[in-house]
């Protein structure tokens, strides 16, 4: 295994550009200000270690799965993780506490694990980290790619917890609503214009 440090540095900058905008660092985002942000991260990073090896390993594979079906179940994700947060957003007038964050270890981490398992598919980052792989090396597109995706979900992680402590929980859910609703909207969006 050769690892050449300017593939893995090529690889970084360009996956950590194309994901900054992603719907995903938005679902990190909103998942960190309702669930361990711990949690969330770990089951983030394996999903993005899981894309990357399929990426990495198997580019011609993507070519295989029907995009428009990979983005319908990823706009109704969003649109089921909008509801729920939008439902807890109006009871309990009284309690900040709510009793409506996912907790415990399983729960967080197949929720994390499962939104960006689903909405990765046929993702920028994906066709990229297949074509870098191609022409730059498979361990060094790999380990940078990784870096960059989990870099990417641990600062949305971060900020998000840093919100969560300055805004009220009901005006974070109802935030994190509206912006699962907006990302449903733009996966359904891509599945009739792209």
């Amino acid at each position: 295994m050769h690892l050449d440090p300017v593939a893995i540095v090529t690889a970084f900058g360009l996956i950590f550009l194309a994901e900054l905008p992603d719907k995903t660092m938005f679902a990190s985002l909103a998942m960190g200000t309702r669930m361990r942000p711990l949690y969330v991260w770990i089951g983030t990073s394996t999903a993005f270690a899981v894309h990357v090896a399929i990426a990495v390993g198997a580019g011609s594979l993507l070519g295989l799965l029907p995009g428009w079906i990979v983005k319908l179940v990823s706009a109704l994700l969003f649109g089921f993780g909008a509801f729920m947060l939008l439902r807890g957003g109006g009871d309990d007038d009284g309690e900040e506490g709510g009793g409506k964050t996912v907790t415990g270890f399983l729960p967080v981490f197949s929720t994390a694990f499962m939104a960006v398992f689903i909405s990765e598919w046929g993702d920028l980052t994906q066709i990229t980290t297949a074509n870098l792989a191609a022409t730059n090396g498979t361990a060094s597109t790999a380990i940078g790619s990784f870096l960059a995706l989990t870099t990417v979900s641990a600062l949305a992680l971060v900020a998000g917890r840093f919100i969560a402590k300055r805004v009220p929980l009901k005006t974070v859910q109802r935030i994190g609503g509206v912006c699962m609703a907006g990302l449903a909207i733009w996966s359904l969006v891509e599945v009739f214009t792209g």
